[in-house]
């Protein structure tokens, strides 16, 4: 499974490099995501099954793995990689701007409570990650 996971992230990110001069990326730091919720002995952690669970789902998509195989594949290419801060990316809405964690309906829906915007959380999330992507520093 490993190996199908490296060689799934090695081919997409040379696709992605090989077509694009900029590629945005969101910074997140898994280890950071992916500690655990047990606690201590004086203060012990509550729905620790739950995020034991989520951690090995966040670990088990190879978030990491994929980033290095941008890089990796970045340098080859002459690609720039920029990454921004993923803060509220799927909270705000693309055309408005109007921030509210109200605006996502579901996981997978975004709908703005100010605007009335449509679409698909993840497709939100993404265009708003691209145009941070654009207007940082270094994009």
């Amino acid at each position: 499974m490993r190996a199908r996971r490296a060689d799934f992230a090695a081919r997409t990110a040379h696709t992605l490099c090989a077509k694009n001069a900029v590629v945005v990326l969101e910074k997140l730091h898994t280890t950071n995501m992916t500690r655990s919720a047990k606690g201590t002995v004086d203060a012990p952690g509550t729905h620790v099954r739950q995020k034991a669970g989520l951690n090995r789902a966040i670990l088990a998509q190879g978030w990491h793995g994929f980033k290095l195989a941008v890089v990796n594949a970045a340098r080859r290419t002459g690609t720039q990689i920029v990454e921004v801060n993923p803060a509220y990316t799927s909270q705000t809405c693309r055309p408005c701007g109007h921030v509210a964690s109200e605006n996502r309906e579901s996981p997978s829906v975004f709908r703005c409570v100010a605007c009335g915007y449509r679409a698909h959380a993840d497709v939100n999330a993404a265009r708003n990650t691209r145009v941070r992507g654009w207007t940082s520093p270094s994009g």
